[in-house]
């Protein structure tokens, strides 16, 4: 399988664009999960920060988006658009991200696929340990 090189590469891939697309690199993909990376995080511009902050919880979109690639790299036709159905097991272990060294380094492991949509297992970490991790439902339109 072909992994996307670039930022732009990846918002063909993916419903979110511009600078909605947060992701930047794909370290990894098979069958069951995929690995990125991230910068944005660091970024001012980043349409997710409120009050020149990017709270942890922004992560939730970093994984969703990991999911909604990985989905679109197996199938290997762009992922449509969906829904967050669910979101569970959300662990916080940081307030905020913009202030994190380096890249974001965010995994997304399937759980359960089916043909209108899918549950995985989400991690982002950054500067040597887990800041957020969860499971996410997504619906497809």
């Amino acid at each position: 399988m072909m992994l996307p090189a670039t930022r732009a590469a990846i918002a063909r891939l993916i419903p979110q664009q511009g600078a909605m697309c947060l992701l930047e690199c794909v370290a990894g993909c098979d069958a069951r999960g995929i690995a990125c990376t991230s910068t944005t995080h660091r970024d001012p511009a980043n349409p997710l920060r409120r009050d020149d902050r990017l709270p942890a919880i922004c992560g939730v979109e970093y994984g969703l988006q990991a999911m909604a690639l990985h989905g679109a790299l197996t199938a290997g036709t762009p992922q449509p658009n969906g829904f967050v159905a669910a979101l569970a097991d959300v662990e916080l272990a940081a307030e905020r991200l913009d202030d994190v060294p380096g890249a974001l380094e965010v995994t997304a492991t399937a759980l359960s696929r089916e043909t209108r949509g899918f549950i995985y297992a989400f991690a982002v970490a950054g500067g040597g340990r887990v800041l957020l991790s969860g499971r996410g439902t997504v619906v497809l339109a």
